[in-house]
């Protein structure tokens, strides 16, 4: 390419049809990304495209930004106007340019349109930074493409703030609830938000009554709790623990019911969070503590003394559990609990806890046997 070339496309781009000055601008940017060029045909060509920017045509921009949208040696300055653009132009640079820096994207996020957005959660790669402004200022629609993009690298609190602006959405919740790395206060957050929707729901208030409604999605509320457990890994247990006594959630039927299925290290995580006492001290205690030293610890937790018996009963089965000297599981648990509070006949309020443990229990095994014969 030589200068006079240039030259001659210039007088001639002028004249010619838009289409035939797309195609033009379009083969030019690709000769200058694609070529190895002699530094003053390079200067001449940044020169034309630069004054392409100007062509009253988007099909020339749209053309320019085609061709230098994924390369890493495309004129800045160009890339920086054609990103400015109208959206049909500026939506290939802002989804694939290499050349734009975080503070580019989280400024355009930030002061862009929905569609300027979702380009920017749906490109290949998204940093932390621009995740986190997404997720902050991002539509609805920018956040679900964000969670569905395997290439994009989102914080904690990220995730956090998505399902606090919208874990009512149903998009948004269950592409959360899907993604492996959702913390599990987050997960607790939207099974909250689940029950309070079916909770309010006009057909399950119509069926069931506003109380029965308030009790049965409670339920099954607390029982999704205990199973979010089991799926959250334990250097997680702090934070859903403390999310759980912000929410008022980590009452002491909750720590029962904790107890008796056998979730002992979350039990002792919310020991830790509750008595501020060190974590190796409460591990010891419970693993080898005497019943005295135990009700102290639960005394400090602000357990109080009529829980105490049920818990040390608890505790001592599934220490036997794990030293493999018996075998048990929540339905003999929670029997042996309520043995300790006099039986079914036994009244009050830890006896109706542990009662209503222990007849879930027995529902939940005689489930599992019926589905496990049918399947048969």
């Amino acid at each position: 390419m030589q200068n006079a070339v240039v030259s001659h496309f210039l007088k001639w781009v002028w004249t010619a049809r838009a289409s035939e000055r797309a195609a033009a601008a379009g083969a030019l940017a690709r000769a200058y990304v694609n070529s190895t060029l002699p530094f003053e045909d390079r200067c001449a060509a940044e020169a034309a495209l630069t004054l392409l920017l100007d062509d009253t045509s988007s099909k020339v921009r749209q053309s320019m930004a085609d061709a230098l949208s994924m390369s890493h040696h495309a004129p800045i300055q160009i890339i920086a106007a054609l990103a400015s653009d109208v959206p049909e132009v500026a939506n290939l640079i802002l989804a694939r340019s290499p050349l734009l820096t975080d503070a580019d994207l989280i400024d355009r996020v930030a002061t862009g349109q929905k569609a300027t957005q979702e380009m920017i959660a749906d490109r290949a790669s998204v940093s932390m930074p621009v995740a986190a402004a997404i997720a902050e200022l991002g539509e609805v629609e920018a956040c679900a493409l964000l969670l569905s993009n395997i290439g994009a690298d989102i914080a904690s609190l990220s995730f956090r703030r998505m399902a606090e602006r919208f874990g009512h959405v149903p998009s948004v919740r269950e592409a959360l609830i899907a993604d492996a790395r959702l913390p599990a206060d987050c997960r607790h957050m939207l099974l909250v938000k689940i029950g309070e929707a079916l909770r309010t729901a006009p057909l399950v208030l119509a069926l069931m009554g506003a109380a029965r409604a308030e009790r049965i999605t409670r339920d099954a509320c607390i029982k999704a709790s205990l199973t979010l457990i089991e799926g959250t890994k334990a250097e997680e247990h702090a934070a859903l623990v403390e999310h759980l006594r912000l929410r008022g959630d980590l009452t002491t039927s909750f720590l029962i019911r904790t107890v008796a299925h056998g979730k002992i290290d979350f039990f002792g995580t919310s020991l830790l969070v509750l008595t501020r006492q060190s974590e190796q001290r409460i591990r010891a205690l419970l693993g080898s503590g005497t019943d005295v030293a135990l009700q102290a610890l639960f005394r400090s937790a602000g357990l109080t003394e009529a829980t105490h018996a049920v818990i040390l009963r608890a505790l001592k089965i599934w220490r036997e559990v794990a030293n493999g000297k018996r075998i048990a599981g929540v339905q003999e648990v929670s029997w042996l609990m309520l043995k300790e509070v006099g039986g079914q006949r036994a009244e009050g309020d830890v006896a109706t806890l542990v009662k209503s443990i222990h007849l879930e229990a027995l529902r939940e095994n005689a489930r599992g046997h019926a589905l496990a014969i049918a399947a048969a």
